[in-house]
């Protein structure tokens, strides 16, 4: 499970955007994570549960936006969205196809608690 791993690094990042701001908590943290990216939501949900207690972000919220595979085709130059990951343009059935989005995985927001 890389899932873990990920995570791992995650939290390395939150703690130091957490230190820079002067955060006391982290409260929400929303990754978008591509349907091609080789992490399977819910495994890095439970990651991240359990790699959070006893953390500043003991209490945060993990929201994952998973993100659908966008194809670019070269012969009728249509874009095709899929949510699964099959690698044919549903407008001319072409293989000819480029990836233009669904392989990421991205830290998108970090909601931090600041004490004053």
């Amino acid at each position: 499970m890389h899932e873990l791993s990920i995570v791992a690094n995650l939290f390395e990042l939150l703690k130091e955007q957490a230190k820079e701001a002067g955060a006391q908590k982290i409260t929400l943290v929303k990754l978008k994570v591509g349907v091609l990216s080789g992490v399977v939501p819910e495994l890095l949900q439970t990651a991240f549960d359990i790699y959070k207690k006893d953390t500043i972000a003991t209490e945060a919220e993990l929201i994952i936006e998973t993100v659908p595979l966008r194809l670019l085709c070269h012969q009728c130059h249509q874009e095709t969205i899929r949510d699964d990951i099959v690698f044919t343009c549903a407008h001319c059935g072409s293989t000819r196809l480029e990836k233009k989005e669904g392989t990421e995985l991205i830290l998108e927001k970090i909601e931090l608690e600041i004490d004053d």
